[in-house]
C-alpha cells in the first residue's frame, strides 16, 4: 500500500488554541482512496517548519504528501516558500487547477498560492491545499484524479 501524509500549517492548530479541522478531511480522503495514511501531523506557519515536516516524511518513504495551510497572503502564510525548498520538480497545472476550482467557488480562491511539485530522486509528489475545510475537500478529488499517475511515471511507468 502506498503511503501518504498530511500536515497541517497552523500556528494556532500547533499551539493547541485551535483544532485541526482541515488535516482530517485529507487523512480521510485519502485512507478512502487506499493510501496507508496515520493522522495528519500540525506544524506552526513558516517556511522552516514546512521545508521540516516535508523532508522529515519524504525520508521516511512516503509517496504523497498533501498539506494544509498556510498558502494565502499573510506574512506567516509560508507554505510554498517551504515547499519549494523541497520540491525539485514544480507540477503547476494541479496548483493551477485547484486554484481555478476554487476561484470559481469564490474569489478569494485566488489568493492561494499553494505549490505542486515531484521531489527527486525519492519518487514523491507534494501539494499544497488551503487550510479551509472547504478547500480541503474541493482539492481531494483534484489530487486524487491524478496522484496514483504521477507515482507511477515516478516509479517507472510509461505514459
Amino acid at each position: 500500500m502506498t503511503r501518504a501524509a498530511v500536515i497541517t500549517v497552523s500556528d494556532r492548530s500547533a499551539e493547541g488554541t485551535r483544532p485541526d479541522t482541515s488535516g482530517p478531511i485529507a487523512v480521510a480522503a485519502l485512507r478512502e482512496a487506499g493510501f496507508d495514511c496515520a493522522d495528519a501531523v500540525v506544524v506552526p506557519d513558516g517556511a522552516d517548519s514546512v521545508e521540516r515536516a516535508l523532508t522529515a516524511e519524504v525520508v521516511a518513504g512516503v509517496k504523497l504528501i498533501v498539506t494544509t495551510g498556510g498558502t494565502g497572503v499573510s506574512p506567516r502564510d509560508q507554505t510554498p516558500e517551504g515547499t519549494a525548498r523541497v520540491v525539485t520538480r514544480q507540477v503547476p497545472g494541479i496548483a493551477e487547477e485547484l486554484r481555478r476550482r476554487g476561484a470559481a467557488d469564490k474569489p478569494a480562491g485566488m489568493l492561494t498560492r499553494g505549490i505542486a511539485g515531484v521531489v527527486d530522486p525519492h519518487a514523491a509528489l507534494v501539494v499544497n491545499l488551503p487550510g479551509s475545510p472547504g478547500g480541503v475537500a474541493d482539492g481531494m478529488p483534484v489530487v486524487l484524479s491524478v496522484a496514483r499517475h504521477v507515482l507511477d511515471q515516478l516509479g517507472g511507468g510509461d505514459h
